[in-house]
């Protein structure tokens, strides 16, 4: 006598001792037979030890109530339970030993009581179970479906991170009579409102991001990005990581070294006004590093000013221009004008305002908090 159990984790083949635990065997199968462990998860793993399953919800769900027998499924909740054969002979000593998981009764200490949840061990020699599970069944196929079971992540309560259920039932032997009253459904049954509410991680969800290789390199770019933008934090050349270079600055380099900021000025001042314009040199020698920065008074001048001067000539050099992608700290020299500049009316590269109120700011609080010392 033989139940096939199709799992997400695998098929797993029992045969059940039909001589030793007749009456556990006839519940089993015929639970079976009415397709009532569809869908079932398998809960409180313990590696190398034991899984439960048989509970349709799951006892974790607030619409659990434990299981019932097949008498109690077609009699009522009065005959949820009945007496556990606990034989003498079996015991949970090899690895697929399956048994009905039971509890006392509370009418006799002796008396142990089934439903229709089951254990199935995944371990050898587990003598803490004999007579507490009533063994009614082993495992004769389907021992690396229990491996995959062994190993799943599970949470502290022993449930697999990623769902592990029980999708169909076989009854490929059944040597009972039908109790009255027994329905045996045409077809399997959908997933109730109830066992939907349990999933976690279905077997079928995707957890790889199934993007082309263009997405994938943009998403390692952006997070390389931010981690680059974190350290500059840290290290003081950003004020916060999330800082957005200006919008009204550009970037202009491959410049002739003998070219001056006020060449520079004059000749992109045609697409309107310039708050500041800066050749950046050498802090020691002075000497050109072939690149400026300059500040328009508005996004629209800045715009303009990218579009008609790309690749234009400017002493005998053809210049490159692009919007500055720049927010950390220059040379002190080039700080040193440009805020100069600034406090002149004159603007000062873009962002230096911002952070100089944000400078002033701390500052503040600093001479609040030494006058509260003094005081």
């Amino acid at each position: 006598m033989s139940v096939l159990l199709e799992t997400s984790a695998g098929d797993i083949v029992i045969d059940l001792l039909v001589d030793y635990a007749p009456k556990l065997c006839e519940n089993f199968l015929k639970l079976c037979k009415i397709k009532y462990y569809n869908f079932s998860p398998v809960y409180n793993v313990q590696k190398d030890f034991s899984f439960q399953t048989g509970d349709p919800v799951g006892p974790d769900s607030k619409d659990s109530d434990g299981g019932t027998s097949i008498w109690g499924h077609i009699g009522g909740n009065a005959k949820r339970t009945f007496p556990a054969e606990i034989h003498p002979k079996l015991k949970h000593a090899e690895r697929g030993t399956v048994s009905m998981a039971t509890v006392q009764s509370q009418r006799d200490p002796d008396e142990r009581l089934a439903g229709s949840q089951f254990i199935i061990t995944l371990g050898d020699n587990l003598d803490f179970l004999d007579g507490k599970a009533a063994i009614f069944g082993k495992v004769v196929e389907g021992f690396d479906a229990l491996e995959k079971i062994n190993e799943a992540f599970c949470d502290e309560r022993g449930r697999p991170l990623v769902d592990v259920r029980i999708k169909h039932t076989v009854v490929l032997d059944d040597p009972y009579d039908d109790p009255p009253g027994l329905v045996e459904p045409p077809e399997s049954p959908l997933p109730t409102k109830a066992q939907l509410a349990t999933v976690r991680i279905g077997e079928d969800d995707n957890l790889e991001e199934e993007n082309d290789v263009a997405a994938i390199e943009k998403q390692r770019r952006e997070r390389e990005a931010r981690a680059q933008a974190l350290t500059l934090e840290m290290v003081g050349d950003l004020p916060f990581a999330e800082v957005k270079p200006p919008e009204n600055v550009l970037f202009v380099c491959k410049l002739n070294p003998v070219t001056t900021d006020e060449d520079l000025e004059l000749i992109f001042s045609r697409f309107g006004k310039i708050l500041s314009c800066e050749v950046i040199r050498d802090k020691r020698t002075g000497d050109s590093l072939q690149y400026s920065f300059i500040e328009y008074e508005d996004q629209a001048s800045c715009e303009q000013a990218y579009f008609k001067m790309q690749g234009v000539l400017i002493d005998d050099h053809r210049i490159h221009v692009d919007f500055s992608q720049s927010v950390s700290k220059l040379s002190d020299s080039w700080r040193t004008a440009t805020n100069s500049k600034r406090r002149q009316g004159g603007g000062g590269f873009g962002g230096v305002s911002g952070l100089e109120k944000k400078r002033q700011y701390k500052a503040a609080e600093s001479f609040s908090f030494l006058k509260n010392e003094v005081l």
